[in-house]
């Protein structure tokens, strides 16, 4: 197994290893990678359905998504698809996964299964840089904020609505909404996140959406800095998987009149806590991965 790191904030292509056949060795080396980059790409991964969801459960439990209906046979896995007509990608907005639940996912694997003949790549931005790169002031109010994040929200609504129409749930239409620190520990490195983003954070909690917006914007356009980025190419039988408790990610809607279609499984995470640092603990920018 070999990991070539994609930048220095985060992210490895990782190559020698077949998924469909893992020792126990391999695993705990993918386990450990899957925390130090936080986006971890595989090429040429010939996965059927139960092999992915074999290799899912390796690293977690998978968790169904709200709004759309899974695979006959295997409601854990969504198809993440825009067809050649369509314009509006599937979650085409930068986010954290479903931070509407009380427990949002630990992660999300996304495996490619038939991609255009070009452009449809993914954007991820590390959250635990973003939040390093804030002045030490800003660091420390924000720890005492929390974010209400919403299903509603008018943007990523709209990205989810020719799914909803061929694939939808009953509950589809109902409202989800969840209150999460700011700034949450990671419940594995122990290390602070900033843990908001464009697609759900409707508010601060206490503040109105009007008060709100002027912060948000900002730390939208901050968390999202070019430096905290790393951007996948994805092939046919790519496999990508990210820590959804610290990186956002955007799929970029560069490939109108071709389909670009993904099998998706995300895994049960936890209840966000709070990052709790001494006023004396300076924190300051790292070059190295986190």
């Amino acid at each position: 197994m070999r990991c070539i790191p994609l930048t220095g904030a985060l992210g490895a292509e990782i190559q020698g290893v077949d998924l469909a056949q893992l020792s126990t060795g391999l695993r705990a080396s993918i386990r450990e990678a899957f925390l130090r980059y936080g986006v971890l790409v595989f090429r040429q991964q010939a996965l059927d359905s139960s092999a992915f969801l074999g290799f899912a459960r390796s690293l977690g439990e998978p968790v169904e998504y709200p709004f759309v209906k899974g695979l006959e046979n295997f409601p854990h896995i969504i198809e993440v698809k825009k067809l050649a007509h369509e314009t509006v990608n599937f979650g085409g907005i930068w986010h954290s996964d479903t931070s509407y639940l009380a427990e949002p996912p630990k992660a999300t694997l996304l495996l490619a299964r038939e991609i255009p003949p070009l452009g449809g790549d993914t954007e991820f931005a590390c959250q635990h840089q973003a939040f390093l790169g804030l002045s030490e002031g800003l660091q420390h109010s924000l720890m005492g904020l929390r974010g209400i994040s919403s299903s509603a929200k008018a943007d990523v609504s709209k990205t989810r609505e020719d799914r909803l129409r061929d694939a939808g749930k009953s509950q589809a239409k109902a409202v989800l909404e969840a209150s999460h620190p700011v700034v949450r520990k990671h419940p594995e490195t122990g290390k602070p996140v900033l843990y908001i983003n464009r697609a759900h954070t409707a508010r601060f909690e206490g503040w109105s959406e009007e008060e709100s917006a002027g912060l948000l914007d900002w730390l939208h356009q901050h968390q999202v800095r070019s430096e905290y980025r790393c951007r996948v190419r994805w092939e046919a039988s790519s496999l990508t998987v990210w820590d959804n408790r610290r990186v956002l990610h955007y799929p970029v809607n560069d490939y109108h009149g071709y389909q670009r279609l993904m099998h998706r499984i995300t895994l049960a995470g936890d209840q966000p806590l709070p990052y709790e640092a001494p006023l004396s603990n300076r924190l300051r920018p790292s070059s190295s991965l986190g």
